[in-house]
């Protein structure tokens, strides 16, 4: 039994690594896969470079990206990163308005 220890602490290490590591990477590739497949026209995007448009096209490998109007880009579907609904933009939009009226003007208050 003793000759079995070492390698059942191995077998338990590998496991806890799987389940706090490798599972939860698996899981989150499949929910991107599953929004960029999931993605229609109209839909406002932010691509993984952190650029925000919305979807005038879609074919199978990429999108066209309106991101100011009259420009439309071709972007990769990989490229996406999140959908932005409507209650999450309105979200967003009040968290910058809280963070600027509380940070106001960049006074340095610093003794010298």
């Amino acid at each position: 039994m003793s000759e079995l220890a070492p390698l059942l602490w191995i077998v338990a290490i590998a496991v806890v690594f799987w389940l706090l590591l490798i599972r939860p990477a698996q899981r989150r590739q499949k929910e991107v896969a599953a929004v960029q497949a999931s993605l229609a026209p109209g839909e406002t995007v932010v691509l993984t470079s952190g650029i925000v448009g919305t979807v005038t096209e879609t074919a199978d490998a990429h999108l066209m990206l309106e991101i100011a109007p009259g420009v439309v880009i071709k972007v990769a579907r990989g490229a996406v990163a999140t959908v932005l609904r409507d209650d999450d933009s309105d979200q967003s939009d009040a968290q910058v308005a809280d963070t600027t009226e509380t940070t106001g003007p960049d006074v340095d208050n610093e003794e010298r």
